[in-house]
């Protein structure tokens, strides 16, 4: 504590909860320590941003399949703005048509419904689908590439480079674990109303009926998308998302041996996250978290409020240990005027770097008068009390 401070201890246990606009703390290692086999992992919460594990999370990695988060992203967003529409048809190219890899099976100069190729990218991975989408949205797949590239800029994908729509092997097609948890929470928070597609678990189109590749789907962990990725450099990815009791968590693997470890180690990550991480919401924005004396005001103190509201996400043993502190110089001299920013919030747990947040006093004080002054000054000399 600073020499001069006051510090009030706050009761955190008879705090209502709430929640909308968050102060997150970020839970690294708070919880201990968990291994995992990938080469590239991340673990958050999207409600506070809180990063419960990481790996490498920002070593340049091939997105593969994973990738086309991004291109259905594009969709989406056309979608959502009016310029195109679930009806609509594109073409598809010969250069489609012939794209190897995980296919949806489109014909040649066939006209493919929106909503198809949308399941096609995402359910089946086709990587005919995603080129169908690039050229009817940009002309080229080129062209859409570089659409890519002003988008992740926009969403923060700081480390990301594209090269096509589908995740093909080539060296300048990048990106990070992190970028992709990036995009994989914009995916869930810009398209509610689209993102159901990438929880369906199977597609039927020209008489071929493809599952979804994604294991988070089959393994009763809560999870609703996203997409895997499998080249040879690469290895077995996956950007995932589970939700269980209104907490959704993020997860980004990749760089795994086989499907078999993809599997199991979503499952375990997912499990490992919600069972050692909790959000807490502490403070509502507008509450009085602490109430300060005044010198010589009307009123012998004035409330403390808090401007937003506070959730930390920590691992409960951390939790157990929190100490929420208000700091300020004290008592204030009246007259004291609302809205100042007088105090400060001091949050802090084992494992995760404390974090501070401005009070503001939520009344005026004025000032006793010359005679109420006298006696407050006569009280304070022969008993020692302020007011």
């Amino acid at each position: 504590m600073r020499e001069g401070m006051t510090s009030v201890r706050i009761n955190t246990f008879a705090v209502a909860a709430a929640a909308a606009l968050m102060l997150s703390v970020t839970a690294v290692q708070a919880a201990g320590t968990i291994e995992t086999s990938a080469r590239q992992a991340i673990l958050l919460d999207t409600t506070t941003g809180a990063v419960l594990f990481e790996k490498n999370a920002d070593q340049p990695m091939p997105p593969s399949s994973m990738g086309k988060i991004m291109t259905v992203y594009k969709v989406f967003e056309r979608l959502k703005d009016g310029r195109l529409s679930l009806d609509d048809r594109f073409v598809v190219s010969e250069k489609a048509w012939r794209k190897q890899g995980s296919k949806m099976f489109v014909r040649v100069n066939s006209r493919v419904k929106v909503e198809d190729l949308i399941r096609g990218i995402v359910v089946q991975s086709g990587n005919d689908a995603s080129i169908v989408v690039a050229e009817g949205l940009s002309g080229s797949e080129g062209a859409f590439a570089e659409e890519l590239n002003r988008t992740a800029k926009e969403l923060g994908m700081t480390n990301s480079h594209f090269v096509n729509s589908s995740g093909w092997p080539d060296p300048e097609h990048r990106t990070t674990a992190r970028d992709l948890a990036k995009l994989s929470q914009a995916t869930i928070e810009n398209f509610p109303e689209y993102y159901h597609y990438y929880a369906e678990k199977a597609f039927t189109y020209n008489g071929i009926r493809q599952g979804n590749r994604n294991p988070a789907l089959y393994r009763n962990i809560g999870s609703d998308g996203l997409k895997t990725g499998h080249t040879e450099e690469a290895g077995y990815g996956l950007a995932a998302s589970a939700v269980r009791d209104g907490r959704r968590l993020i997860l980004v693997v990749n760089g795994l041996p086989s499907k078999k470890a993809r599997a199991i180690e979503s499952e375990r990550m997912f499990d490992w996250g919600f069972r050692e991480f909790n959000n807490y919401a502490l403070f509502k924005s507008g509450e009085t978290v602490a109430d300060a004396e005044v010198w010589m005001g009307a009123a012998g103190s004035v409330p403390l409020v808090i401007g937003q509201d506070v959730l930390l996400t920590l691992s409960r043993k951390a939790r157990r240990g929190m100490k929420v502190s208000v700091l300020y110089d004290g008592p204030f001299a009246a007259p004291v005027a609302e809205g100042m920013p007088v105090a400060t919030l001091k949050i802090e747990a084992a494992g995760v770097d404390p974090v501070e947040y401005p009070l503001i006093t939520g009344s005026d004080v004025p000032r006793l008068g010359m005679f109420s002054r006298l006696g407050a000054a006569l009280k304070f000399v022969l008993w020692g009390e302020s007011g």
